[in-house]
Formats: structure tokens, sequence, C-alpha cells
């Protein structure tokens, strides 16, 4: 990955620049990777309903192979670097034609203009959210709990209406602060700004401006089988160069590039190099965190622990975690983001830390307000149908006059 975010491919017998990847070797590759010799391109493509994320743009164009396997697995390869970015089953892309594309508006044409897609979601999310609130007011006016109405019900409606008023109360709280949530998380009017590390400061950190990256390292480590070393990444931390070396179980050793020693990070070397992050703020605080908390935890994304937490007194109340094997900036938090942690996280997501570390509460309470917000939500559909569909009215019989 070069400074400017693009990837390359080079080989590690010689360390030289290697050409694109095309339809023959990413056929090649996709066997080796999934063990499935019945692995057949597909085709060339820029991105498709399974590869929008702007992630993967530094990865573009992909090759698509079908693995023709019992799941219907299909692998993306890309044409840059060779490696597979993606996989995806039958199964994962019924469900998600389902679920994430729909919820999301994921709808490729869409997605693939990001403003576009952002505008969109925003507006409708504001749209839902005075639905939402105006259906919770009717709903509360028309409800008698006390001086119940003559057939003894609480609401005044039948059928699919009754069921609509009654959801809708029970769970229109919980569908509003989803609504609400969702579009906050977009950030509209730039509410929610983050103050992340800038590329100077990252290089001042790292260090790894000053020279060149030892090559071939002093030591690569061989091995046999799952011990084997997979995955090599190259390193820069306080100007040392570092190689981490990960294996077929994905344990993970970090080596001194230039001595090919086992590497060693003390807390002093971080705090020391951590001030360059935030040159003009002072560092309040320095704690190896050795648990999930409430802004740090794994719930939908793998968080390294043990790590350094560092808290600065700048105007943000920045804090930075840094993994103590090789000294990497394993993530950031400021006021904004902590922010939103309540408001999207905690709201929209359930991100509890009573709920999610004791599953399957978190799954049960998704699960019955999810159930609550679904006969809100049909039976609404039902009725505005019913309402907006056009009406054939009797015919009329003229009488004769005598």
């Amino acid at each position: 990955v070069d400074a400017r975010g693009g990837r390359h491919a080079v080989s590690a017998r010689d360390g030289r620049l290697l050409a694109g990847t095309d339809a023959a070797q990413a056929e090649a590759v996709a066997r080796d990777f999934s063990g499935q010799p019945g692995a057949r391109w597909a085709e060339t493509i820029e991105r498709d309903q399974w590869t929008v994320p702007q992630g993967l743009n530094p990865l573009r164009p992909l090759h698509r192979v079908e693995l023709n396997d019992a799941a219907g697995t299909e692998l993306y390869v890309s044409a840059r670097t060779g490696e597979v970015v993606r996989d995806t089953t039958r199964s994962e892309r019924f469900w998600n034609w389902l679920g994430s594309v729909p919820h999301w508006i994921y709808f490729t044409p869409l997605r693939a203009d990001p403003p576009l897609w952002h505008d969109v979601v925003v507006w409708l999310s504001a749209a839902c959210i005075v639905s939402a609130v105006t259906g919770i007011v009717i709903g509360i006016l028309r409800i008698r709990l006390r001086r119940r109405f003559r057939n003894g019900s609480v609401t005044p409606y039948t059928g699919w209406m009754a069921w609509h008023h009654i959801a809708g109360l029970v769970g229109g709280f919980f569908v509003l602060t989803w609504i609400a949530s969702g579009w906050l998380s977009m950030n509209p009017n730039r509410w929610f700004e983050r103050n992340p590390v800038d590329a100077a400061a990252m290089a001042r950190y790292t260090g790894g401006e000053i020279s060149t990256f030892p090559w071939p390292p002093a030591t690569l480590p061989a091995g046999e089988g799952a011990a084997a070393p997979r995955e090599a990444l190259l390193q820069w931390f306080d100007g040392r160069p570092l190689l981490q070396l990960r294996d077929a179980q994905a344990r993970v050793r970090v080596l001194d590039a230039a001595s090919g020693a086992p590497a060693s990070i003390a807390r002093e070397d971080i705090v020391r190099a951590a001030a360059r992050l935030r040159p003009g703020a002072t560092l309040s605080e320095a704690v190896l965190q050795t648990a999930y908390d409430f802004h740090w935890y794994g719930h939908h994304r793998e968080r390294v622990l043990p790590v350094w937490r560092l808290g600065f007194d700048d105007p943000a109340r920045t804090r930075l975690y840094i993994d103590p094997a090789n000294g990497q900036l394993a993530g950031s938090s400021d006021r904004n983001a902590r922010l939103r942690r309540w408001l999207f996280n905690a709201a929209h997501s359930l991100d509890f830390p009573w709920l999610i570390q004791y599953r399957p509460a978190w799954d049960l309470v998704v699960w019955l307000l999810s159930i609550v917000g679904a006969v809100a939500s049909a039976s609404g559909v039902v009725i505005g149908w019913r309402r907006l569909r056009p009406r054939t009215r009797s015919p009329t019989v003229a009488l004769a006059r005598p």
C-alpha cells in the first residue's frame, strides 16, 4: 500500500513489482484458495451488487470466479494484486436481497454514487421520522386505557387498523429510535465530524519515511503445515522496521526486520511516539486495557486486546488505541465519536454492555422488537394499500318514470 492508498503486488522472493492478474491467473488463485478444482472464471467487472463498498476501489477491477460447489460460492479476485477480496454463497446472496440490500438501500446504481446515496438515505429517513412521530401522537390520542370503548377495547379500530394501532404504540418508540439513530449515522449536516490523525502526524509516528524497509529481512522464519507463515505485513514503528507474520491458525508473531529478533515495544516507547500524533496536546492517561468497555468492544468487529489507551487533553478529548504487540494505531475516538456511540450504536444496534456480553440476550431483544416493528410496518402497508387503491363503484340502475 503506497502513501496514496494505492495497492500493489510485490514479489516476496525478490521484492520486484508484479504486473496485474489476468483471468487465467485469477482462476488459478481461486482454485488454490478454495481447494475446488472446478473453479471457473466468469467475468471481469468494476463492481456488482456484492462489491459496491468504496473500500474495494483500490483493488478494482475484480475477477468473479464461480467455484461450482454445492453452496454456489463465488470469489472475487483483485486484478491489481491477485488477492481474494470477497466471497459470497448462494444463501448469502438470497438473504442479503431480503435483508441488507433494502435495509441500507444498497442497490448497485445508487450505491455507486456515494453522495447521491447519502442524500437519498438522509431524506427518506427524515420523512420516516416525521411519519413515526405523527403516528405515535395520533396513537396516543386515540387510545383509552380507563374509559374504554363500547366493545371493551382500548382502541376504536378493528382488523388491521387495530393491529397497527397497538403494535405502533408498543413498538413505536423503538421504531422511532431506530429510524432517528440510522438517520444520525449518516452524519447529516456534518454534525459528527471526526478529528482523524493526519498523514503527516502518522508519518512522524511510524518513522517510515526516514529510510527504506530492509529487504530481504534479517530472517524469514520457516515452518511446515499450519505453523508456516501465510501472511507477512511490513510495518514501521518509531523508525523501527517490523515484520508481522500470521500462520494458518491466525497466530501472529512480530519480528524486528533488521535483526530478526522478536519485537519488544515498551510503554515508554509508545508514549514517546504517540506524542507526535497529537502535537501541542498533553498526554493525560496511558492505560493498558485488558477488557472491553463501553467504547472499545468487539460486537460487530474485531478489537485487539490488550490495547494501550492513550488520552489527550486537546479540545476533542482524543483517545488513541495502540496495539502493544506492534505499536500500530488500532483505533481512535473523540467527543463526537463517543456521542455517536450513544446515538447510533446504542440506540440503533442496541450495543449495551449488559446485552452484548450475555448472548443470546441481545438476540432475543432484537428478535422481539423486530417482530413488533414488522407487525406495525406490515399492517401500515396493508392499510395504505387499501386507502390508495382505486375503488370500483357499484353500478346504479336508472328507474323509469311513470
